[in-house]
């Protein structure tokens, strides 16, 4: 074993977090933002990149560290170690509602690929890198860009997704469409490219962008039902515009108005 072999236990339901008990010596590394309570004796430390064996040394270090730029994450990530006899816990949070997905390497020979923001820890010695696509097309329309991220490794690792997930286990040759934003990650088999949706009244009128991500078998894909880009929007759809009030306040209806309309700004 390269990774630290780590066990966990998952709690909540839409707020989920990810406890992980470390035995002497063991180590998790997370990005930074997620961490959330750790018991006494365990030493926190910020490393360059993912602190795995692929970047040894200074050269090496500098290296990870410039791919987690180009996938838009930070420079550093946070590193706990349990220093003392005994075994302790370290937890992580889900940064917004959604289901915290337990990822085994082994189970899929050593390599996972998903979004960009929704690796959330993983034991120490996993490889957090970069996935290049090779498509122009699902590069320019497919959500992600030309980059995701790559898990690699034979340990555990944790990503998140939003709101409700969907698992799917894709034959040889089956295919599945799916929003491009929707997808968690997918295993290295997987053949993802992007399709236009076709027809001049679903590109124009349909909402739903002008694009599908198509993944073909075999391998399990992660669908999430709550993109955080979705989310975000229809928050920034919501919020109070014009002098910083809600269109309700200040109108004789006011509240009542909302309950007689309803709430139709999505």
């Amino acid at each position: 074993m390269n990774a630290h072999e780590i066990d966990y236990h998952i709690y909540g339901e839409e707020m989920q977090y990810v406890e992980i008990e470390l035995d002497p010596q063991e180590g998790v590394v997370a990005e930074a933002g997620s961490f959330m309570m750790m018991d006494d004796g365990i030493k926190m430390e910020t490393i360059f990149g993912d602190g795995s064996t692929k970047n040894k040394g200074f050269l090496g270090s500098i290296l990870g560290a410039g791919k987690r730029i180009l996938t838009g994450e930070s420079l550093f990530m946070t590193a706990f170690y349990n220093d003392l006899f005994g075994k302790r816990k370290v937890s992580f949070a889900s940064p917004y509602p959604g289901k915290i997905v337990p990822i085994d390497l082994t189970a899929y020979r050593g390599k996972f690929i998903c979004q960009k923001d929704a690796f959330l820890c993983a034991a120490k010695g996993v490889s957090v890198g970069i996935e290049f696509s090779k498509r122009l097309g699902r590069g320019l329309f497919g959500g992600e860009g030309f980059i995701m991220q790559k898990l690699e490794g034979d340990g555990m690792a944790f990503v998140h997704a939003g709101g409700t997930l969907a698992r799917r286990e894709l034959q040889a040759g089956e295919t599945l469409r799916v929003d491009t934003g929707c997808i968690v990650g997918f295993t290295q088999d997987v053949d993802y490219d992007i399709e236009f949706i076709g027809g001049i009244k679903n590109t124009i009128f349909g909402g739903e962008g002008l694009f599908f991500a198509k993944l073909q078998g075999p391998g399990t894909v992660y669908i999430q039902s709550l993109p955080f880009s979705r989310l975000a929007g229809r928050v920034l759809a919501s919020a109070p515009r014009g002098g910083g009030k809600d269109k309700g306040e200040g109108s004789i209806l006011g509240g009542l108005g909302d309950l007689l309309d309803g709430d139709n700004r999505f």
